[in-house]
């Protein structure tokens, strides 16, 4: 459990604990030379989310522009197309490179942001709701590219559509077999036709209500990245978009099997598998890994931490908990106590993941006061206030010599590993400023370091950011000023990084003895200077 020099552990499969923990050290590697290369702020591995967000707008936008030029007729579509590629390549054709390219990589950054959830865990207790509303999205995302393709009305087009066509006539939902549409050419109709261009613009709208939807359970969800990175990001597709524009692969004929076609492995690498192992096998493929993807927030079951609690006789109803819960599990509703105060906070305990943030942000949060039994407005049930004040003096009696260094520690970063001096939380925003000026004030250690996850890569969002807020003194409550931020450090970093915390711990220590040994020379000259004044 969490406390002096522990880990929370929770319940999972050691193959899903293996599966993760490799997984996570590929992030970790790929994430740090992310932040050398673009820094931690424009981090991409940091923002798949928002970039699929981008991604979807610059799909949305190069759509609208490519079908101010596209007929819609079946007989005229493959014709107008190569029109955008060839005549009009300069802008119709380069947005028709636009609109490929960046679906392909909406479905490369959603697989990648998936994995990545999965790696850090965050998909079961309480955050099940946005990992399962987004298995549909990836059914939403194909749909949208394979209607896309169908458009073009080249070779490739005629094989998606015969293959889709098959696959969908495994369910008696049709009046006809839909294949019979691509039997020969006079069997397609305009009007079919048409119904596909209504599909490629209604699938789309589906996936953006249910994009919105997917974000509903986060406070300040990202859908956009840095305008730099998305600057970065346009001038990557527009580079690959000159380097191999997207071209078409011959006109469709219904008359003729195509013999080869070139597939688009990120949309359709299943294609193939329809013809290899049959339609029903496929499909058994697709539900089966759609409904195991959908039941892994319980499986194993969930062993969830106690959730907040609000202790009304100490909450004014001041918001500040409510404003920094990452999770929108907090909310204020009329007083009930008949207390002079309009408002307290309230707990949804469905939504709460107990990171404690809430009690970071507490302005009653503070060590300081003077009570037996020490509460809070609101407080983490299963590390309260109380225990951690009782911890951060039990962990600074472990502590030795002249560089007494406590730290206060992320159980999910670096920190959190420590062995000696050491209290973890569930989250770094956990810990009040108080109890920084608490430690320091009482000479319980030299120095404080308050160790979080890597900077980009916070498992509760925005604790990380709200740290380094509090400290600066821009978000309420602050870090009181009459505290020497010499003997205060941060350090940002994963798991898979003991290392460099180590070395920056050590640093730190060692600057504090440089300081003590300042203080204590200064305090030497003023001593004698104050005996030769006496003397004269």
């Amino acid at each position: 459990m969490a406390g002096v020099g522990g880990r929370r552990r929770t319940n999972d499969w050691p193959v899903l604990r293996h599966a993760k923990k490799g997984l996570r050290r590929i992030f970790d590697l790929s994430e740090r030379g992310a932040e050398r290369l673009f820094s931690p702020v424009l981090n991409p591995l940091a923002q798949l989310g928002a970039l699929s967000f981008f991604l979807f707008w610059v799909v949305a936008v190069s759509g609208i522009y490519l079908f101010i030029f596209f007929d819609t007729g079946i007989v005229d579509a493959y014709s107008s197309v190569e029109w955008i590629s060839g005549q009009h390549w300069y802008h119709a054709g380069v947005m028709r490179s636009f609109h490929r390219y960046a679906s392909d990589l909406m479905v490369v950054s959603v697989a990648i942001h998936l994995l990545r959830e999965f790696s850090l865990d965050r998909y079961r207790g309480t955050r099940w709701f946005s990992w399962v509303t987004g298995i549909p999205l990836i059914w939403f995302l194909y749909i949208s590219g394979i209607t896309g393709y169908w458009l073009v009305w080249d070779m490739l087009a005629q094989y998606v559509a015969v293959v889709s066509a098959k696959l969908l006539d495994v369910f008696p939902v049709f009046g006809e077999p839909l294949a019979r549409n691509f039997l020969t050419p006079q069997h397609l109709s305009s009007r079919f036709f048409s119904l596909l261009v209504f599909l490629h613009i209604a699938v789309p709208l589906i996936l953006l209500l249910g994009m919105w939807i997917h974000t509903q359970r986060i406070s300040r969800p990202k859908v956009n990245p840095p305008r730099l990175l998305a600057a970065l990001m346009l001038s990557a597709l527009l580079g690959v978009s000159l380097w191999k524009p997207t071209l078409s692969q011959g006109p469709a004929d219904l008359t003729h099997v195509p013999a080869e076609v070139g597939l688009d492995w990120l949309f359709l690498p299943l294609y193939p598998l329809a013809e290899a192992w049959g339609e029903w096998s496929l499909w058994g493929l697709l539900v089966g890994v759609s409904v195991m993807l959908a039941a892994m927030p319980w499986l194993p079951p969930f062993r969830r931490a106690p959730v907040a609690k609000v202790d009304l006789p100490n909450c004014n109803g001041c918001n500040r908990c409510v404003e920094d819960c990452p999770y929108e599990a907090i909310r204020l509703v009329p007083r009930t106590d008949g207390e002079p105060f309009p408002h307290q906070a309230e707990v949804n305990a469905n939504l709460c993941v107990s990171c404690g943030i809430c009690m970071g942000a507490c302005p009653s949060s503070t060590p300081f006061r003077r009570q037996q039994d020490l509460k809070t407005g609101i407080d983490l049930t299963g590390q309260p206030l109380r225990d951690v004040r009782e911890s951060v003096v039990a962990a600074s009696a472990e502590l030795k010599g002249t560089r007494r260094v406590l730290v206060l520690a992320c159980e999910h970063g670096a920190g959190g590993g420590d062995l000696g001096g050491v209290v973890t939380f569930p989250c770094v925003a956990m810990v009040p400023p108080s109890l920084i000026d608490f430690i320091l004030s009482k000479d319980l250690a030299e120095g404080v370091v308050a160790a979080g996850c890597s900077e980009s890569t916070c498992y509760n969002r925005l604790g990380g950011e709200w740290t380094k807020q509090r400290f600066a003194g821009e978000r309420d409550p602050y870090l009181r000023k009459r505290v020497e931020r010499e003997r205060l450090a941060t350090i940002w970093a994963s798991p898979f990084e003991s290392r460099r915390y180590e070395a920056e711990k050590a640093a730190f220590a060692a600057r504090l003895e440089t300081l003590e040994k300042a203080a204590q020379r200064a305090a030497t000259e003023g001593e004698s200077d104050t005996r030769l004044e006496v003397e004269a």
